[in-house]
C-alpha cells in the first residue's frame, strides 16, 4: 500500500511540475545511500538498549518472574 501512494504522489507531482518530479527520481537513491549510516546507528542505539532491558530485568528473571 505504501507503494501505491508513492506512486501516486509521484504521478501527481509528475503532472504538476515534472522538473521537480524527475529531480526527485534522480536523487532518491543518492539520499538513500546517505540514509544508511543513520540507518546503523538507529539499529545500533536499539540494541543497546535492548542490552540495558535484559541487565536490568535479569533479577527479576534469575528469582522466576516471567512477564507476558
Amino acid at each position: 500500500m505504501k507503494t501505491l501512494t508513492t506512486l501516486l504522489l509521484w504521478t501527481l507531482l509528475l503532472v504538476v511540475c515534472w522538473p521537480l518530479a524527475l529531480l526527485a527520481l534522480l536523487l532518491w537513491p543518492l539520499l538513500w545511500l546517505l540514509s544508511i549510516p543513520f540507518r546503523i546507528v538507529g539499529t545500533l542505539i536499539g540494541a543497546i538498549l535492548a542490552l540495558f532491558k535484559a541487565l536490568l530485568f535479569l533479577p527479576a528473571r534469575v528469582l522466576g518472574y516471567r512477564g507476558a
